[in-house]
């Protein structure tokens, strides 16, 4: 990155759309300067329901972004659930081309070039390429390579390939809304470096985000990315379950839920009565006991993660797994949430204490995560989006070539 570049990180949830803009100060640090959000209901189990909403919705923060910065965006960074993402591992070892004037910044490029150069599905599309390791020809890891004394180095690397129609449609939504794609980037991959403290960052750890409709899974391997998926229940199911069972609206069941928010009935203090405000019933009011109404944050919460069990433990990964991180508003104030996690998934599970996660508002936390991530990219040629051109052209081919454009060639 370069200082003034310019970074647009767009996140489309399942409730909202967040707008992140960042700047390259003097420091080379991200400084924020502008951020946006509008509710939006076009996604719905990280299904793409209604096209037209989610234009409405970017639109509408970027407008707001563009008046408060007298400025036109015309492209931006987006996230993708883990569910639309496929994981490919490579490794190449790269001969140096001058090894006595040592590794260049041209010979990581080549190589992480290189590390792109696999079989892709048809119905696949490659979004991104992830240096996880760096290692000389003595064996030596190193974070670096640049300017070292080596014949040879090893590159090993994840290749992220997404969904087609996926992007397709989200391709589409942004050219409606006027935009052009600069990257797409998988939600947790983004978030990584938010939600994880340093000595995590190296660890064989899983980030589960549980968000309003949505949970996204992200399994890293000492530092690789190795498995990304989303599973379709949130926060907001577990609003949706206390007003079904205790026919109440779902406002109440949102302010019960974080009046009460306890995720386990073994850790009930007081079992206190509660009086319904906006039963639907025969009778005019109602009253239960707060343990009725932790029995079904229990129940949902313990189902999530019943099913990140077998999903790990399916894709034969669960035992690579050394801690879990939890994050997202859909589960956070939800009080014991990591111990129901460490009784399910039978790995210690915490909140996530990440120095990132108090610098922003949880609701702009994705997309200021994507702005961060793109900012921190090593041996990157060009991150700053377009502010002032936009060009035409084939989506999927843009796309590739801003992948492409991350690396020195």
């Amino acid at each position: 990155m370069a200082i003034g570049d310019i970074i647009v990180g767009i996140d489309i949830g399942t409730s909202k759309v967040s707008t992140v803009v960042g700047e390259v100060n003097n420091f080379n640090q991200v400084e924020i300067i502008g951020t946006a959000e509008a509710k939006c209901f076009g996604m719905k189990k990280s299904q793409i329901i209604d096209e037209d909403e989610i234009v409405g919705a970017i639109t509408k923060t970027t407008a707001e972004i563009q008046t408060n910065l007298s400025m036109t965006i015309n492209s931006a960074y987006v996230t993708i659930p883990g569910k639309y993402v496929k994981i490919v591992q490579n490794s190449i070892v790269k001969e140096a081309k001058d090894k006595y004037a040592g590794i260049s910044s041209k010979d990581v490029g080549a190589a992480m070039l290189q590390i792109k150069d696999i079989e892709i599905p048809e119905d696949k599309v490659l979004i991104d390429i992830v240096a996880s390791e760096f290692s000389l020809d003595n064996g030596r890891v190193i974070e670096d390579p640049v300017g070292s004394l080596s014949n040879t180095f090893t590159v090993k690397g994840q290749v992220v390939l997404a969904d087609k129609e996926y992007v397709k449609k989200t391709a589409n939504i942004f050219k409606k809304a006027g935009l052009e794609i600069d990257g797409i980037v998988p939600n947790v991959l983004a978030e990584r470096a938010l939600i994880l403290d340093s000595n995590e960052l190296n660890d064989n750890v899983m980030i589960l985000d549980v968000g309003a409709g949505n949970t996204d899974i992200g399994v890293f391997n000492s530092g690789s990315f190795i498995f990304a998926d989303t599973i379709p229940i949130g926060g907001d199911t577990v609003t949706t379950d206390i007003a079904y069972v205790f026919n109440i609206t779902e406002e109440e069941a949102d302010r019960l839920k974080k009046q009460y928010g306890l995720a386990l009935r073994s850790f009930i203090d007081n079992d206190t009565d509660i009086m319904l405000n906006t039963y639907k019933g025969e009778e005019r009011t109602k009253t239960i006991k707060s343990s009725e109404l932790i029995e079904v944050i229990e129940a949902r919460v313990e189902e999530i993660f019943s099913i990140v069990n077998k999903t790990v433990t399916s894709e034969g990964i669960k035992s690579d797994i050394n801690n879990v991180i939890l994050t997202g508003q859909g589960i956070t104030n939800l009080n014991k949430s990591d111990v129901a996690g460490k009784i399910a998934l039978n790995i210690p599970v915490k909140i996530s204490t990440g120095r990132g996660i108090s610098v922003v508002r949880p609701s702009d936390r994705s997309s200021y995560a994507l702005v961060k991530y793109i900012a921190a990219r090593p041996f990157v040629k060009s991150v700053s989006s377009s502010i002032d051109i936009q060009s035409e052209g084939n989506v999927l081919g843009t796309i590739a070539a801003r992948v492409k454009d991350f690396f020195y060639s």
